[in-house]
């Protein structure tokens, strides 16, 4: 799969994965957010609790998207957190943060086969 179509999907995922929070009363904080570690998916807010969403995106029939949420990535993930938690000063002030997975299926047609939100997933 070219780059360009592996970028597609991804943010196919990422719009699915956002829309999904939305509709699950989040507000979204920020989304493909660049750290010195990485990429953060998706940032929500709901009042109570700031969500750090890893999102993982795949084509029906070609694997989970669990297949490389691996311990290093949630590591990583964390780390993403905390620096943009250092460097975010107009963030929204939450008691609860969670990081969350959601697992995006998308059909050769480009629609949603399943999604599968997974809170506190690490």
């Amino acid at each position: 799969m070219s780059d360009d179509l592996r970028h597609r999907l991804g943010r196919t995922g990422e719009d699915l994965a956002a829309q999904h929070l939305e509709r699950r009363g989040f507000r979204i904080v920020a989304r493909n957010h660049r750290t010195r570690y990485g990429e953060l998916d998706v940032i929500a807010h709901d009042g109570r609790v700031l969500v750090f969403a890893e999102v993982k995106t795949r084509r029906a029939g070609s694997g989970t998207p669990w297949d490389t949420l691996d311990e290093r990535k949630c590591r990583q993930v964390r780390r993403m957190a905390a620096a943009w938690l250092a460097e975010a000063p107009d963030r929204p002030r939450s008691a609860e943060l969670r990081f969350d997975a959601i697992g995006v299926v998308i059909d050769a047609r480009g629609r949603l086969v399943r999604l599968d939100h997974l809170e506190a997933a690490f």
